[in-house]
């Protein structure tokens, strides 16, 4: 009966302590299925952040291509314009009086005739009178296209219209400093001196 009890007590205390031990077995079976669940995850997780990361790389690379095309596109086109406005700026000035040219040609031609006809001709008068007209039609013409005289008789001398020759003492005290005499004509074209009249000023 004794023994009975004792093999009863012992096989009591042999299973409580190997219980400690299966939990504390259990507990790590478990913490490594959870490590197990969670390595997965994480490693899904940093995959998915270098996906996003190549997308930008890549988006901002196409935007990058498509603002350098822009640029070359404009600076070409920008290139092409100043060249071709090089080109009409040249052509500008090679042609610019081209019309003064075509107004002056029937004049030439006016020339031209009267000279033929003064060959032949014996009266003075007849001629004088043919180079007045010819005169008075150049005149006409190129005041036209906006050539005016410089007035400068009997003014104050002006040196950004007139051109001193020579001084000469005025014969009144009122003409000192100003023009007594035009020795050539000035003129101006459209308000813009082209020849300066030159002078003679009182001293």
């Amino acid at each position: 009966m004794r023994q009975s009890i004792s093999k009863l007590f012992k096989k009591m205390s042999n299973q409580e302590e190997t219980k400690p031990q299966e939990s504390i077995n259990d507990s790590l079976k478990n913490d490594e299925q959870i490590t197990d669940q969670e390595g997965p995850a994480a490693e899904f997780d940093i995959s998915a952040d270098d996906q996003n990361e190549q997308t930008d790389a890549v988006n901002w690379q196409r935007k990058y291509e498509e603002m350098n095309d822009k640029y070359l596109r404009l600076y070409s086109e920008f290139d092409n314009f100043r060249k071709r406005n090089a080109r009409e700026r040249i052509e500008l000035v090679k042609t610019a009086s081209a019309d003064i040219f075509s107004a002056i040609l029937p004049i030439l031609d006016d020339f031209d005739r009267a000279s033929k006809a003064n060959e032949q001709s014996t009266e003075i008068e007849v001629v004088k009178e043919g180079m007045l007209l010819i005169h008075n039609k150049l005149w006409n013409t190129l005041n036209h296209k906006g050539l005016e005289p410089l007035d400068a008789l009997g003014k104050t001398f002006d040196s950004e219209l007139y051109e001193a020759i020579t001084s000469y003492p005025a014969a009144e005290p009122d003409m000192k400093g100003k023009v007594i005499d035009v020795l050539e004509k000035g003129y101006t074209l459209n308000g813009k001196v082209i020849r300066f009249a030159k002078v003679v000023v009182g001293s």
